[in-house]
């Protein structure tokens, strides 16, 4: 399969019929399809963070603080995904920046673990913030790509997630992560 390619944008601003701004891409090689509708670009807001797998998520942190000078902004135990996981940002970031998330395995059997027995410690995911997980993934799955899930999971920080299979997205694991109210890294 050759690699993904995106098409060019449209000139001008597209909009829909209500008035709102579209993001129109073409990219060919990711899925069976070529698609070139728009998605409203309310629906997918920012990149919400990178996901690394780690084998020691106390190590990973120190590494990231002492070499790159980022601080822990958020840390909880995801025992129904089986991770132990930090997030980290800078301390003069603007909320809701881009967030660095470091996932090290709670037990051999969770997915993380699985990750690093195959692939080593390394980058596992790239997550995107979605403002309606449900109206996203109705779209997603319209458009013929398959999900991970059938319904939504409990994510960090009482944010609920879903990923777009990697055969589908051209060999990454991507997240949507529709976040709780009121809630940043």
């Amino acid at each position: 399969m050759a690699p993904p390619t995106i098409g060019a944008l449209p000139e001008g601003n597209p909009t829909d019929p209500g008035g709102l701004p579209q993001v129109r891409a073409t990219v060919r090689g990711v899925s069976n399809t070529e698609n070139t509708e728009f998605i409203p670009a309310e629906y997918v807001t920012a990149v919400d963070h990178v996901g690394i797998a780690v084998p020691d998520l106390d190590t990973a942190v120190a590494w990231y603080r002492d070499n790159l000078g980022m601080v822990e902004t958020h840390r909880e135990i995801n025992a129904a995904q089986g991770v132990h996981e930090a997030m980290l940002s800078y301390a003069a970031a603007p909320a809701g920046s881009v967030a660095l998330q470091l996932l090290a395995p709670l037990n051999e059997d969770s997915t993380i673990a699985k990750f690093i027995d195959r692939n080593g410690p390394g980058l596992q995911q790239l997550a995107f913030r979605v403002t309606d997980l449900e109206a996203v993934s109705t779209y997603l799955l319209s458009r013929g790509l398959r999900l991970l899930y059938e319904a939504p999971r409990a994510g960090t920080a009482n944010s609920r997630i879903n990923f777009i299979h990697p055969k589908d997205a051209g060999g990454v694991l991507v997240e949507l992560v529709e976040p709780a109210a009121k809630t940043t890294h």
